[in-house]
């Protein structure tokens, strides 16, 4: 049971659709509009889930030479064997995008279902199957994939655009290139072996630092805005901290790009991810009781 219980999380990259359904939930506390019921955040965070899923595994299935290759990713359930390639798995793959949308449509609305399914086909065909491979644009462009789900919970509560919801987006889209080519530096061998033009591999050390740097800072900055149209104390308490924090370990990695660093720097992203999302709903239960 423990077995198959780790296949499915692997299969279905729970780890990175826990981190996108949470961003969907930031959504939905930084938007202005009336209260979600309990059922439709329910619904919209297993809807995001399972969209996620869904292009996760697809990765999986679509990457399973290349994940071969690489130490990190050679126990994948696909790469490593324990399942066997077939047409019924994409079908399988496909059903589950199709009953998210429908959950979304159901307690989210169409244009959340809308950004839902954007976040999906982002991942799974423009960054995996169309970039990846091809161009150090690849985590770049496909950053927009978390960007989506946080517009998702936005329009859940208003399918109009508001500010917070959009600069909360811009910001997660400026997260993910330096979250990731953080972790390519430190597994750069991995990817050089599988041929991945990820930006640490093929690019100088001072060019790929200066840009982890330079997204860094620009995503610490943006990400202050919302405390201006009214997000709340304890969300700027959590955006200052953790990109300070994320700056600080971007310049010790910029001064010596070494492994260490990079992992170092790849964990002061997920802190400072987790700090945004955490402020966003602090901030939002506070004006609920307020």
């Amino acid at each position: 049971m423990r077995a198959v219980a780790s296949m499915t999380i692997s299969l279905l990259k729970l780890r990175i659709g826990v981190a996108i359904a949470a961003s969907a939930l930031a959504g939905v506390a930084a938007a202005s509009g009336p209260h979600l019921a309990w059922w439709q955040i329910a619904g919209l965070t297993l809807a995001v889930l399972g969209a996620s899923g869904a292009a996760g595994a697809f990765n999986h299935y679509y990457e399973r030479d290349v994940d071969k290759l690489m130490r990190r990713t050679c126990n994948r359930p696909f790469a490593s064997g324990a399942l066997k390639p077939s047409p019924w798995w994409l079908a399988a793959f496909l059903a589950l995008l199709v009953a998210s949308l429908a959950l979304a449509v159901a307690t989210a609305g169409h244009v959340a279902a809308g950004y839902v399914f954007l976040g999906a086909f982002t991942y799974g065909i423009v960054y995996t199957v169309w970039l990846k491979r091809r161009s150090t644009w690849n985590i770049v462009v496909g950053g927009l994939a978390g960007s989506f789900a946080v517009l998702a919970g936005a329009a859940a509560v208003d399918p109009s655009p508001q500010v917070v919801p959009t600069v909360l987006a811009v910001v997660l889209f400026l997260w993910t290139p330096p979250h990731f080519w953080s972790l390519a530096a430190a597994k750069g061998d991995d990817y050089a072996r599988a041929n991945i033009p990820m930006l640490p591999v093929v690019a100088p050390a001072y060019a790929w630092t200066s840009a982890v740097l330079v997204h860094a800072v620009a995503l610490a900055a943006i990400s202050l805005v919302p405390v201006w149209y009214g997000a709340g104390m304890l969300y700027g308490i959590c955006a200052a901290v953790g990109g300070s924090w994320f700056v600080w370990k971007s310049v010790v990695l910029h001064r010596d790009p070494s492994k260490k660093n990079a992992m170092g720097n790849f964990f002061a992203s997920l802190l400072q991810l987790a700090l945004l999302v955490a402020g966003a709903l602090l901030s939002s239960a506070a004006g609920l009781l307020s």
